[in-house]
């Protein structure tokens, strides 16, 4: 190791120390800090990898593709799920994996407000976009040797912030993230004067010029340091409430936070208009926005929404699961829009077609959620025709048979669930006979005197949201709103085996005295928006109840029956018999099916590996082949006396390069000579430096002899001298080095550089 990879080391550091100073301003943004913590692993491996290449004589053009391959290596292992080829070398189903995730962030980004739940998406996205900015951070301070330029691309964490909270970013990371990039200019200072000191011969007279060399970077760093600051407390962010006339900030949206700014809406004390309809309806509907039926950590999510513009929104096919069987009137809905702005159109469930809306309209197959590409809700005045559905609780307690498997998904819990949102489900379910009686008693259980509706207080205990936890907390506390109540019920379903899912929107309003076409009018405003549960029903489909205690009305088919219906247990009361999820007669599908899907796939996949596996070997050889084709092709001209001096002695000089030796452009023919012939252990027999003194006189003869009296090229006699040399570096390297001028020879990149005129130095010598 050389003393200029030394000196390197401090300035990794503080460009590792500047990057997750940076990285700390996300802390406004996104919830929790064990994030944190991943993204300085992702950090430091890249930059502590990136010196370390240098330090074993990798040219500093190849670093930045090594330390990339690096970053792919550790992404694999922290996030490929055991799909990489030893769990480092990525596969095709890694690619597979990584889009998905990548997908994943960007929807969770799409749809959760702030602080966000860094979810497996998110942190990807993270631990990605920080490896390439640690890698970008190292190129411009070590590889260019412009530290003041490094400090651009730590300001893209600081920068966040102003672009999705009002308030900008924290002011000790802020103040943090000044104080790192000062101190990497002030080492980069120093470094500079050392070296200038070394190259005076050590009379300390360099340190005036390289301070003055880095002054206005200093200056420059600075102003753009405090243009950051402003930036972050003065960029605009757009924000309102969950569906008000405002919208999300420019990364982040609603989504989640959509549950817990609709308890915001709810707590203000004057509501906003939304929308007035009129409908032909006998039970005056809710009006359905969105729907959530995925769970992760705290969270819950929208599907992906995959715009299919066969899908138009004049005619919207019926609802999956839905049998002829079931009752159904359909009814009309006028809706005029007066204060909600968003893509998503709040409509009565299930719709089956939409007329007169401007702009671009599509509706999901997997929700049935209606958005669009190009419009809003703004202004827009509408007709919904729709299905008013009267399932009986026959038909519902009837139900049963095998999910269809787009709606297992719907019965996931998450990891590490509290055992409390199971067990309460199960004592307030025992004895009922069927899905349906289980439903009912736990929306029964929910509407019961314990509970008590409120906004604030899971504002003032720290428990609002609709995960598992925070419900854990609300079946202990029992005060909450509509969130809570959904999400209890949801969760609650899902551990006995019943699918279920979260409805987001409106209730059905205020009935006017306003008569248009001998149809009442109804105000909807921003105290009427709501959250429900949906279960799942074969034969029926999805069907919404109401555990929310004094807001909207149970449906006929949900109101309890005394036959059936199961009062709140007496606490500390345990059930006799408690129904695992597997007994309940709805869910019949189990382990065994996926099994065998993986097994038939099993073929497919190990060949993907292997000729993944296969692909990433010849790549790796690809470089030493390359490089040994070149050298057999100038043996075989200087055997065949087609070449002379020249090409023996550049042969010499990529066989120095590739073995450790520092060549440049300046170097003479004679002083690369001396080099090799003082390297420990290459020039200590006299057989080595005869041959070695051949080939350079050689070589100089031909390069400044008068042609007429230059000596005739010797090519079979250079071949032996030549031999004898490169024997002799070969043997006076380390195995490391040797190693490396196999697998991945240092001469081709310097090769490739000169003649892009980018090296500074390369190899060339004579």
């Amino acid at each position: 190791m050389t003393r200029t990879d030394v000196v390197r080391w401090p300035l990794t550091l503080a460009l590792l120390v500047l990057l997750m100073t940076g990285c700390a301003a996300l802390g406004v943004v996104l919830a929790g800090s064990s994030w944190w913590l991943v993204l300085l692993i992702v950090a430091s491996v890249v930059l502590v990898g990136s010196a370390g290449l240098r330090r074993a004589g990798v040219h500093r053009a190849v670093v930045p593709l090594l330390s990339m391959g690096g970053l792919i290596v550790l992404l694999t292992l922290f996030f490929g799920g055991g799909t990489g080829l030893l769990w480092l070398v990525p596969t095709g189903e890694t690619v597979t994996r990584f889009t998905d995730l990548a997908t994943s962030g960007v929807r969770s980004i799409q749809t959760q407000g702030t602080p966000a739940q860094v979810l497996d998406g998110i942190l990807f996205l993270l631990a990605v976009g920080v490896g390439l900015l640690a890698i970008l951070m190292d190129v411009l301070a070590i590889g260019l040797g412009r530290p003041a330029l490094a400090g651009i691309p730590a300001l893209v964490p600081v920068a966040v912030p102003g672009f999705v909270v009002s308030a900008g970013a924290d002011w000790v990371a802020l103040v943090a993230t000044a104080a790192a990039y000062l101190l990497l200019l002030r080492i980069d200072v120093h470094l500079r004067g050392m070296r200038v000191n070394r190259q005076a011969g050590g009379r300390g007279t360099g340190i005036t010029g390289a301070t003055g060399a880095v002054r206005g970077a200093i200056v420059i760093g600075a102003i753009g340091i405090v243009g950051s600051l402003v930036f972050s407390l003065s960029a605009p962010v757009i924000s309102g409430g969950a569906f008000g006339s405002g919208s999300s900030s420019a990364l982040f949206g609603s989504g989640v936070s959509q549950l817990i700014e609709l308890g915001q809406d709810l707590r203000r004390p004057t509501a906003g208009p939304a929308l007035h309809y009129r409908t032909t309806a006998i039970e005056q509907p809710y009006l359905a926005l969105r729907t959530y039926d995925d769970i992760k950590g705290t969270s819950w999510l929208p599907r992906p929404i995959e715009v299919d513009e066969d899908l138009t929104v004049d005619a919207i096919a019926s609802p999956p699961g839905l049998s002829e069987r079931v009752a159904r009137t359909e009814v009309s809905t006028l809706i005029e829009i007066d204060g909600v702005r968003t893509d998503m159109l709040p409509v009565p469930v299930p719709a089956t077609s939409v007329d007169g809306l401007t702009g671009d309209w599509y509706w999901s197959e997997d929700t049935r959620d209606i958005s669009s590409t190009d419009s809003t809700t703004s202004g827009q005045d509408y007709v919904v025709t729709s299905l008013e559905l009267q399932p009986t609780r026959e038909q519902l307690r009837e139900s049963g048979g095998r999910y269809p498997v787009a709606i297992e998904p719907s019965l996931f819990l998450p990891m590490g669930t509290p055992e409390i949102i199971g067990e309460t489900a199960r004592i307030v379910s025992q004895g009922t006979p069927s899905n349906y009686d289980a439903a009912v008693a736990i929306q029964d259980y929910l509407r019961g005197s314990e509970f008590r509706y409120d906004t604030e207080a899971p504002v003032e205990e720290g428990y609002d949201g609709g995960g598992a936890d925070v419900i854990a907390t609300f079946l202990e506390v029992k005060s909450g709103y509509c969130v809570h109540f959904a999400s209890a019920m949801a969760l609650m379903s899902r551990s006995l085996g019943i699918p279920a899912r979260l409805a987001l929107g409106y209730l059905p309003g205020t009935r006017t005295n306003t008569v248009v076409d001998g149809l009442n009018q109804y105000n909807v405003d921003s105290h009427d928006l709501h959250t429900w549960p949906e279960l799942y029903f074969v034969g029926v489909g999805w069907v919404p109840f109401e555990p929310t205690p004094g807001r909207g009305s149970v449906p006929d088919y949900a109101a309890p029956e005394s036959s059936t219906a199961s009062g709140a247990p007496e606490a500390g009361e345990a059930p006799s018999v408690v129904p695992q999820p597997n007994d309940n007669p709805g869910l019949q599908s189990g382990p065994a099916d996926s099994l065998a899907a993986e097994e038939d796939e099993l073929p497919g996949t190990l060949a993907r590996i292997g000729l993944v596996a296969l692909g990433v070997l010849l790549l790796l050889l690809a470089p030493g082949a390359f490089r040994l084709a070149r050298r057999r092709r100038r043996r075989r001209l200087l055997a065949a006396n087609r070449a002379g001096a020249v090409l023996a002695w550049r042969e010499l000089t990529d066989t120095a390069v590739d073995h450790g030796l520092e060549v440049y452009d300046t170097l003479t023919a004679r002083e690369l000579a001396d080099s090799i012939r003082d390297r420990p252990g290459v020039g200590d027999t006299p057989r080595v430096r005869e041959a070695l003194e051949r080939l350079l006189v050689a070589t100089e003869q031909t390069h400044y002899a008068r042609r007429e009296g230059a000596v005739v090229d010797r090519g079979a006699g250079l071949l032996n001298d030549l031999d004898v040399v490169m024997h002799a570096l070969r043997h006076g390297s380390r195995a490391v080095q040797r190693a490396r001028a196999l697998v991945f020879p240092a001469s081709l990149t310097s090769t490739a550089l000169r003649r892009m005129g980018l090296a500074a130095g390369t190899p060339g010598g004579a």
